[in-house]
């Protein structure tokens, strides 16, 4: 799931700012929310959820993660926060009676320490401004012994729609290289399990988790881009209409030639972590930062 706060994202003396760009709920599921719904089950899979468990998922966007936790451990308690409204409108409308969401920041859990058995992150963590904040809370609301577990794209080579996306976008406009989602943090391999031991979780383990993206046609693929989602969809709305159609054009001929329209076929690889809360957790020194603003 993406959030609509603020980060940035470094790579030499390069950097994105992803504001507001996935506030609203219906687009985002069109661009990315269905790749989200593919990927969950292997996650829930991955993080080892057991049935009966508490469950908190940060970041749930419009309920898919929630909704692949309700299919695999059905007694399973869920609670979802995510900063935006519009996304836990739809998630309360899809997912009733399955999990509880609520408007809610990462970087400050209103939850008591210990509460859940497994928090999980899909596909947020690094929309967050300070993911190692988020981490501590995570820790935080989770029992000792109990799991913490995220996932993100593998924005550099591994998720194959925004790879195509980036490289004629760059080919087109080399200022865009700026744009480009490869420097988000923590979705290189083996950067989600640094901080993850960094912050002193046990038994870590990483793993790659592919998926294949279909799309029905090559408009499939292009037309949620035009809605504003994401980096990748501000890059399109500022270009001048004609622009825009070269760009399309571009992207079509990579893709699929200049034959008809046709399915397309891509690969989407995630990067997912999971590690135990010690039991000295809660004897940790207190953590000092600068409030948020």
């Amino acid at each position: 799931m993406a959030m609509t706060l603020v980060t940035t994202a470094r790579g030499g003396d390069r950097r994105i700012v992803v504001a507001g760009m996935f506030s609203t709920g219906h687009a985002y599921d069109r661009f990315m929310g269905r790749w989200s719904r593919t990927l969950a089950p292997r996650f829930v899979r991955f993080a080892a959820v057991r049935d009966g468990e508490a469950v908190l998922d940060v970041g749930s966007g419009t309920g898919a993660l929630a909704a692949a936790v309700a299919a695999l451990a059905p007694s399973t308690t869920i609670t979802g926060i995510d900063p935006a409204a519009s996304y836990v409108e739809i998630a309360d409308a899809l997912h009733a009676g399955r999990a509880r969401f609520e408007v809610g920041d990462a970087q400050r859990l209103r939850f008591v320490d210990g509460r859940f058995d497994r928090t999980l992150s899909l596909l947020a963590l690094n929309f967050v401004p300070d993911p190692e904040r988020a981490l501590d809370e995570m820790v935080r609301v989770t029992r000792c012994g109990g799991t913490v577990a995220a996932a993100v794209w593998d924005y550099g080579n591994g998720m194959e729609m925004l790879r195509v996306f980036w490289d004629e976008a760059i080919a087109l406009t080399p200022a865009a290289d700026r744009q480009d989602e490869r420097y988000m943090p923590l979705c290189r391999p083996g950067e989600l399990g640094a901080l993850w031991r960094e912050h002193r979780l046990e038994e870590t383990c990483e793993e790659a988790l592919t998926i294949q993206t279909r799309f029905s046609s090559f408009e499939d693929y292009w037309s949620p881009y035009l809605e504003g989602q994401g980096p990748a969809g501000a890059y399109v709305a500022a270009l001048a209409p004609g622009r825009r159609d070269e760009f399309r054009l571009r992207l079509r001929r990579r893709l699929i030639g200049d034959g008809a329209d046709r399915p397309i076929v891509l690969r989407a690889r995630a990067w997912a972590v999971r590690g135990l809360v010690p039991l000295e957790v809660r004897h940790r020194r207190p953590l000092v930062r600068t409030p948020l603003k």
